[in-house]
């Protein structure tokens, strides 16, 4: 048998953090919804393997993939996802598998078609809207912090915030 995606361990750390699921009405309560600990699991199959949310596998009992993305996009709106990253990386620490001898700061555009939030007009690009992510990482590639702004704002700038958050 395959080993699982969600650990007992990993999901022992990540279930405290999600809300609780709506109590279902007594009459017509509907379909039964799909459990918080199948759904992880749809959406990390989803992110791991790269495969279109809608070819996500049945006979993995996750549900169908756009029950998956759907739980995946309110998680985020619930900020649950930043909230698991601090976990993790408060886990990592207490384990001592962080390595702060060495680090690494890397900035990454996207283009925000139609602009979002934040966006500022790229000037490498014609100032089409656009965001910038920088990350901060630790010898090994565990990310520990990150940053996004408009496409326009230095790297420069960033770096010392960066290093900052961290301290």
């Amino acid at each position: 048998m395959a080993k699982p995606l969600v650990s007992d361990e990993l999901w022992s750390l990540i279930e405290p953090l999600l809300p609780p699921p709506k109590p279902r009405r007594f009459r017509f309560p509907g379909r039964k919804p799909l459990g918080d600990r199948q759904a992880l699991t749809g959406i990390l199959f989803v992110l791991k393997t790269g495969i279109p949310w809608e070819d996500l596998p049945i006979e993995m009992g996750c549900g169908c993939g756009m029950t998956c993305w759907r739980r995946l996009q309110a998680w985020q709106q619930q900020g649950i996802w930043f909230r698991l990253f601090q976990v993790l990386l408060n886990h990592l620490e207490e384990a001592g598998k962080i390595d702060w001898a060495r680090a690494a700061v890397d900035s990454t555009f996207a283009r925000a078609f139609g602009g979002v939030e934040g966006s500022g007009k790229n000037p490498t690009d014609r100032g089409r809207p656009g965001v910038k992510q920088h990350v901060m990482v630790d010898a090994q590639g565990i990310p520990l912090t990150g940053e996004i702004t408009g496409a326009n704002v230095p790297e420069i700038k960033e770096l010392v915030p960066l290093v900052d958050s961290c301290g």
